[in-house]
């Protein structure tokens, strides 16, 4: 094994520089939060207003975090245990709503009910886009569970039923706990959903006192609260997880199919059904239907094609810059391991418990105090977007470059290529496939981003998702069905991609 050493200043400064602009929100949430003195940020927090908001986020939180864990489950289960025929079709449908962002979901539903609103709204339309969060890394568990502790459970005159939660549901509790994790920081910070629901959370009353009363100090000081919140969450979460499950271990695992019965199978498929209806049906079905209806102004395919080919190369330009951006700081992590490389790759992730409302305010500042020329200009909303994605593309890169073994680059070093050489023509394209899927998962993100760019936007810009939010703030949704149609396929095709290799990667483990 390659003995470990310093690493070069090439990728120290480069990765110090990205640490510190992932971090720069967190400046301006304390500077602006503070900017009028430490008494008024104090009372502003201890505002009963702010109690409430608390209590309602908290609320919304938790009611989505427990529903989407119940489905989750039972979708891994039905994915991989339940013995159903077409595992991969399941699979697929299951994965849909993370294609379907929850600000279109919510249109859909408020277009088709328009009675619903506030709590129970926000509820349904987050719980139904959020379940997958838990139901991937769920069925990583399930395909792998050894099956000699359920037939144990079992021999002993446990039912099924009684086996699955004393036996092999608590095998994938650190799984469901981190997918939980997912979805409550999901949850803590969406705003498309909760603002179409007009359910007064904090990311929507953050909007309103930045966007409307133009209360840039109250909209820091809420955000400090949520930031605060969502770093208690994290923090609970990692103690809850303890050690790593006991008893899975890539074996085969029974044959469910052939054990379960035709009711239970039967039973499995119509719940199923049951909940991919309102996560995929009602969005996919509802958006085609708007095709029909009438608008009040003229829907012109150029505009479509024109907001799509700017979302597009908006969302290049993310991946682009976030791969750049993220280089240098996974490198450190895996090849240079020490106390700074593990300091500077965690702050990049910070930003992660950071609703992306608050990063595009936070880069506002910035754009106004110290890069005057440039507010208003792409590269700010290129830079809210590196700063939203780049811990993602960090953990991407890190595992692309763990695979890249380290032997080869010693040989290339050993024959006296320079790091530099020794990267390019060894350790990057061993790393080619995790870079690519990372770089495409960033662009599709930066694609269906919605709050940062509704900040960020140059004037005269118009984007897929801001067109989304325009026509349907007016209820014109024959307009706003084109461009969500387009925003749905762009993010089906790798998500269904994504579904179907996890079934048949969990399908060959097990």
């Amino acid at each position: 094994m390659m003995t470990t050493k310093r690493a070069p200043r090439a990728q120290v400064v480069p990765a110090v520089i990205v640490a510190g602009a992932s971090l720069s929100p967190i400046a301006y949430l304390v500077v602006q939060s503070t900017s009028r003195g430490v008494r008024p940020f104090v009372d502003e927090i201890i505002q009963q207003r702010t109690a409430e908001l608390l209590t309602r986020s908290l609320l919304l939180c938790a009611s989505v975090t427990v529903a989407a864990v119940i489905i989750g489950v039972f979708a891994a289960w039905v994915t991989t245990l339940a013995g159903l025929r077409g595992k991969v079709a399941w699979t697929v449908l299951f994965s849909m709503p993370l294609a379907i962002p929850s600000y279109i979901s919510a249109f859909t539903w408020v277009s088709w009910m328009p009675s619903l609103s506030g709590f129970a709204g926000a509820f349904i339309v987050l719980t139904f886009a959020c379940f997958p969060y838990v139901m991937l890394p769920v069925m990583a568990v399930f395909s792998r569970i050894d099956p000699s502790h359920e037939e144990v459970a079992m021999s002993l005159g446990r039912s099924p039923l009684i086996t699955f939660f004393v036996v092999t549901l608590p095998q994938a509790r650190r799984a469901t706990l981190s997918g939980a994790l997912l979805v409550a920081l999901y949850v803590l910070g969406d705003f498309g959903a909760v603002a179409v629901m007009r359910h007064e959370v904090f990311t929507w009353v953050i909007y309103g006192a930045y966007r409307s009363g133009f209360n840039p100090t109250r909209a820091a000081s809420l955000s400090l609260v949520l930031l605060v919140l969502a770093l208690a969450l994290t923090a609970a979460e990692s103690q809850a997880r303890g050690k790593q499950d006991k008893g899975v271990s890539p074996v085969r695992t029974l044959l469910r199919s052939g054990q379960s019965l035709a009711k239970v199978r039967a039973l499995a498929a119509a719940v199923s059904t049951v909940i991919i209806i309102p996560s995929v049906g009602v969005p996919v079905i509802s958006v085609v239907s708007w095709l029909q209806r009438e608008s009040t102004r003229r829907v012109d395919t150029s505009d479509v094609v024109s907001s799509a080919m700017t979302s597009f190369g908006i969302g290049v330009a993310a991946a682009l810059f976030c791969l750049l951006a993220a280089l240098p700081v996974a490198l450190m992590s895996v090849r240079h391991p020490s106390r700074l490389s593990r300091m500077l790759s965690a702050a990049t992730y910070v930003t992660h418990s950071l609703p992306a409302l608050v990063i595009g305010i936070s880069v506002v500042y910035l754009g106004i105090r110290a890069v005057t020329p440039l507010y208003q200009e792409l590269p700010m909303l290129v830079f809210a977007h590196v700063i939203l994605f780049i811990p993602a593309m960090v953990t991407t890169l890190e595992t692309a470059i763990e695979k890249s073994p380290v032997r080869l680059e010693e040989i290339s070093a050993s024959l006296g290529s320079s790091s530099v050489a020794t990267f390019i023509r060894v350790t990057l394209p061993l790393a080619l496939p995790g870079l690519l899927a990372g770089s495409a998962l960033t662009m599709l993100a930066a694609v269906k981003e919605l709050p940062a760019s509704l900040l960020l936007l140059p004037t005269g810009w118009d984007t897929l998702s801001t067109d989304v939010w325009r026509f349907a703030a007016v209820s014109d949704y024959a307009a706003v069905a084109p461009p969500a149609i387009t925003i749905i396929v762009l993010a089906a095709v790798p998500t269904a991609i994504l579904g179907a290799l996890s079934s048949i990667k969990f399908k060959s483990d097990s």
